[in-house]
């Protein structure tokens, strides 16, 4: 038997790197990926363009716009005379905030009936919770500020340090400074090597049968399953390269620390390789010409990618579209990636992913070698 697999994995080794142009774009497409998703990709909405219609102009407005831009939340690109304007400059794509303060601010905040209105470009859902949730913050700090500042005044603060009768202290762990590539570059792993590995077998067996070849691959005594253990090895060398040359640049590029055992992390993703790479079969073996299987690649990895949990928090899901997500083996390795790069955790806490990792594998292995071997009858 391993006579016969290692005569087809040389076939494979053969046909793989005597395409040099086909091999380098396989090994630089993830790099390639991995910069964009590093550069591009940001969780954290900083300076929100902002028009501010000021109609008061007196010291607490002044006050109120210099607490927002302080935050580094907004940046005030443009003034306006009232709301009319605002709303124009929003629709121009000038901006995607704007805030009108009413006249007679200061004389308002004194009386503690000041009011000032919030636009936000709703067309951008992710921004305007951004903006919604930071002005909210913003206003309460800077209302409080000002009720501190009063009662210090009147000296009704004497002997106390709070004015509030609950102080909240917050501790992050993991990832204390709030560093979205922390939090992306795991992910990244897990996707980039999802995508490799799906669409590096997606063609291996329909590749054959367009080309005429699968009938040679017949009158010999290999048996269907050896056949996909030859030919999915040359794309397990490839896709561990991938992943340590994706792992390597986010560690020491993106200056993205290791918290974990890496020897368990690289076994680990070794299985995660092997599930995607028999999800690619499986396709590759169901599919009747390359057209066909690259398209039905595509749409798998578009689905995995957004039911798997790289971008989108899982429980927030509805049951039967966890259910769906369950059916890609990014859903069990990101846990995984995210475990064991970014806390520290060990098997004792992923074996639950660990163990539907493995049963995946076999039952992708499983159900390609079956459709292969009715695909031949």
């Amino acid at each position: 038997m391993l006579k016969r697999i290692w005569a087809v994995m040389q076939k494979e080794f053969t046909q793989t790197f005597r395409d040099h142009r086909t091999l380098m774009i396989q090994l630089g497409l993830p790099i390639v990926q991995l910069f964009i998703f590093g550069y591009a990709i940001r969780m954290n909405v900083e300076h929100i363009p902002l028009v501010v219609a000021d109609q008061s102009l007196d010291r607490a407005s002044l006050a109120y716009v210099d607490a927002l831009v302080a935050s580094s939340f907004f940046n005030v690109v443009a003034y306006a005379v009232n709301e009319a304007e605002v709303v124009r400059a929003i629709d121009a794509g000038l901006a995607q905030a704007g805030v009108v303060i009413p006249p007679g601010f200061n004389a308002k905040v004194a009386r503690g009936e000041a009011q000032a209105l919030l636009l936000v470009d709703g067309s951008d859902v992710f921004i305007s919770q951004t903006a919604y949730n930071a002005i909210t913050a913003i206003a309460q700090t800077h209302a409080t500020h000002i009720v501190r500042t009063r009662m210090e005044q009147a000296g009704a603060l004497a002997g106390r340090e709070n004015l509030l009768p609950l102080d909240t202290r917050v501790r992050i762990l993991y990832n204390p400074n709030l560093d979205d590539l922390w939090f992306l570059i795991p992910g990244m792993v897990a996707t980039i090597l999802q995508t490799q590995t799906i669409t590096l077998t997606a063609a291996a067996v329909v590749r054959e049968r367009e080309a005429g070849t699968i009938e040679q691959l017949l009158v010999t005594p290999i048996r269907p399953g050896e056949i996909m253990l030859g030919k999915i090895a040359p794309n397990i060398v490839i896709s561990i390269i991938n992943m340590l040359t994706i792992l390597g640049l986010g560690l020491f590029w993106f200056d993205v620390p290791f918290q974990g055992d890496f020897w368990l992390f690289f076994g680990l993703s070794a299985l995660y390789v092997l599930s995607g790479l028999g999800l690619g079969l499986l396709v590759s073996a169901i599919s009747q010409n390359q057209k066909q299987s690259q398209q039905m690649a595509m749409m798998l990895m578009l689905v995995g990618l957004v039911l798997g949990g790289f971008m989108f928090p899982r429980y927030l899901m509805p049951p039967v579209v966890r259910a769906v997500g369950n059916l890609f083996p990014l859903t069990y390795f990101i846990p995984i990636a995210r475990g064991i790069i970014t806390k520290g955790v060990g098997f004792d806490v992923l074996w639950e992913q660990v163990l539907a990792l493995g049963i995946y594998v076999v039952v992708m292995l499983f159900f390609a070698t079956r459709s292969f071997k009715q695909s031949l009858d």
